[in-house]
């Protein structure tokens, strides 16, 4: 069987180039690839298109590549809790492309299914619509939406094993297992590692065929976006 595990994601990060499509899993900052960000932060490659349900904090996440000025366009659909974001976006140093969350997860996941592109009702009569064909089925008006694919996948996983077999847990199952599908090349992170065939095939979320590298992770900071506590 094959191992694919890595020990040095900065290596394998050498391969992302100027230019090329990256999909950061993760939502809002639960189960985001912190160490692949790191990596990528190190290369300097600039000029990347991101697509990712959020787009980090200031001192965080995507955020940091933000202010590194290695992104050239996002796709999301939450950005929120970035202001560096913003101020970007604003000055137009930024290219945005802003999605209904439902929208980018399809999109997300016919890329990985081979489905080139698909009809919803989300967005008509938006600026989501515009440039966009509009058809009617049964008396109501959908908009075409392509799918999406990317030279690069960095999903975190919660467990996986050295075939790359994956298991999340809990809202970090949102966006990485359709993401672990659409990239030519699928980079994943655990935070825990065993050996190929202790894993219970049935608990199994992504398939290691869609995994081409696996790294171990330790000590994830896992920040929360909004704190909110309460006076005991």
């Amino acid at each position: 069987m094959i191992n694919k595990v890595i020990t040095d994601l900065d290596e394998v990060m050498q391969q992302v180039e100027d230019g090329m499509v990256l999909m950061l899993g993760g939502f809002g900052l639960c189960g985001i690839p912190e160490y692949s960000i790191a990596a990528l932060l190190k290369t300097g490659v600039k000029n990347l298109t991101c697509i990712s349900n959020n787009a980090g904090v200031d001192d965080f996440g995507i955020g940091l590549m933000l202010k590194a000025h290695q992104v050239k366009k996002m796709i999301s659909s939450y950005v929120g809790e970035n202001e560096e974001f913003e101020r970007q976006l604003l000055s137009g140093e930024l290219e945005v492309e802003l999605l209904p969350q439902g929208t980018l997860a399809e999109r997300i996941r016919a890329g990985g299914a081979g489905i080139p592109a698909f009809f919803t009702p989300a967005g008509v009569g938006t600026e989501v619509a515009e440039g966009k064909e509009v058809r009617e089925f049964d008396g109501k008006k959908y908009l075409l939406e392509h799918s999406f694919t990317a030279d690069f996948s960095l999903v975190k996983a919660w467990k996986g094993d050295t075939a790359g077999n994956l298991i999340y847990k809990g809202t970090a199952r949102n966006f990485n297992p359709m993401m672990a599908t659409a990239g030519k090349i699928t980079i994943a992170e655990v935070e825990e590692l065993v050996p190929a065939g202790e894993l219970d095939p049935n608990h199994i979320h992504t398939p290691g065929v869609f995994i081409n590298h696996i790294y171990h992770g330790k000590n994830y900071e896992k920040r929360i976006e909004q704190r909110t506590t309460r006076d005991q």
